[in-house]
């Protein structure tokens, strides 16, 4: 649940206000061109940026603050983490460690963050891989594979940490178009099987197909939300309009 968030770098505002509730199990894509603060938001969600007014809150607890004594106090660095683990974000860029195997980058944040056992934490990696359709390459680099496998790999990663919600920033937009399908099969899967998910995505297709509800966003604001059908084929506001007929 979002209320009133504000986010300015700077005299730059790029959120305005946002008000925004995603439901457990729900799929959700946000639309919108360049710069109408969509990743921004993202990041705020999961406290990478932290937000200028307002508040977000998932599964009932505050990102990145809690309330004392009617303030707002920023969380320890720990406490943070083990938030930001309970909300996986997958990004345009992989971000996988280019010097550790595929394994080593699916367990270190299980261990060292989780203080799980590293046996456990192997085993339900290994799942994951399995999961993604990458079996057997637990000790391969990253360099060895695939835009569309590394890609496959930071979902896994992210899943090792069971999360609660997923955060995607366009993450087939560093692909190459016959790798594009694999990554957003893998995405098709997780909504299947009830994954929380908070896509950015200009995939138009896969936003019709597999969101439970899409929402345009136009000067860090939503324009418009509602049933990927009803959004796309009756779009009510100019500003939606507008940007569907860019991406048609």
């Amino acid at each position: 649940s979002a209320r009133g968030v504000h986010k300015h770098f700077g005299s730059t505002p790029v959120l305005n206000g946002l008000d925004l509730d995603v439901h457990a199990g729900e799929v959700v894509c946000l639309l919108g061109s360049s710069g109408s603060g969509k990743t921004t938001f993202l990041r705020c969600v999961n406290h990478l940026e932290r937000i200028s007014a307002g508040r977000i809150v998932v599964d009932g607890e505050i990102v990145g603050y809690r309330e004392r004594r009617g303030y707002l106090v920023e969380r320890s660095e720990k406490e943070i983490a083990k938030q930001r683990a309970s909300m996986a974000m997958v990004f345009q860029q992989f971000n996988l460690f280019p010097h550790r195997t595929v394994m080593q980058n699916l367990i270190e944040a299980p261990v060292l963050i989780g203080r799980e056992d590293r046996a456990s934490a192997t085993e339900r990696a290994a799942a994951m891989l399995a999961r993604v359709g990458l079996s057997g390459k637990e000790r391969a680099y990253p360099g060895q594979l695939s835009g569309g496998q590394q890609q496959r790999v930071a979902i896994a990663r992210a899943l090792t940490s069971k999360p609660k919600l997923m955060l995607f920033d366009e993450p087939t937009s560093a692909l190459d178009p016959e790798l594009v399908g694999e990554v957003l099969d893998v995405m098709r899967g997780l909504a299947g099987d009830g994954m929380t998910m908070v896509v950015v995505t200009h995939e138009m297709g896969f936003a019709r197909d597999v969101a439970d509800r899409v929402v345009v966003m136009d000067g860090g604001v939503i324009v418009e939300q509602g049933p990927p059908n009803a959004v796309f084929d009756d779009p009510q506001h100019a500003r939606t309009r507008a940007f569907l007929r860019k991406v048609a």
